[in-house]
């Protein structure tokens, strides 16, 4: 593992989190493309958020104005901040990073995404 999620609980709707996902110490996340995943009991993992590696962030039609990604590259640290956050917004969170990654590309789940976390974080959001 070189990227731990972390920053999930539980909120009611209408709560914020904000997620933290951590590099190690040789990961420089500057050069990367970072996104981070949702996976709910029964559906497929999908991509909530992303940032390329020169600051433009794409975002899930579900999650737009909503959620905010963010990095602080001097620290190898990425975010995504929520509100609003609605039961459907509940799941596993993961993060992943990866280079040259392109823009299409940037919201799918696949083998681009060279570095991911394992672990994930767990967001409950309940009604």
């Amino acid at each position: 593992e070189d990227l731990l999620e972390s920053g999930g609980g539980s909120v009611q709707a209408g709560g914020s989190l904000r997620l933290s996902c951590t590099g190690s110490g040789y990961f420089y996340m500057a050069s990367y493309s970072l996104a981070w995943f949702r996976q709910s009991p029964g559906r497929e993992r999908e991509a909530v958020a992303s940032l390329s590696s020169d600051g433009n962030a794409i975002y899930a039609d579900s999650v737009k104005g909503r959620f905010t990604i963010s990095k602080d590259n001097t620290r190898d640290i990425f975010y995504l901040q929520m509100t609003s956050l609605q039961p459907e917004d509940t799941g596993m969170y993961y993060c992943a990073a990866g280079l040259a990654i392109p823009s299409w590309l940037l919201l799918v789940p696949g083998e681009h995404y060279t570095h991911r976390g394992q672990q994930g974080t767990q967001v409950t959001v309940s009604s």
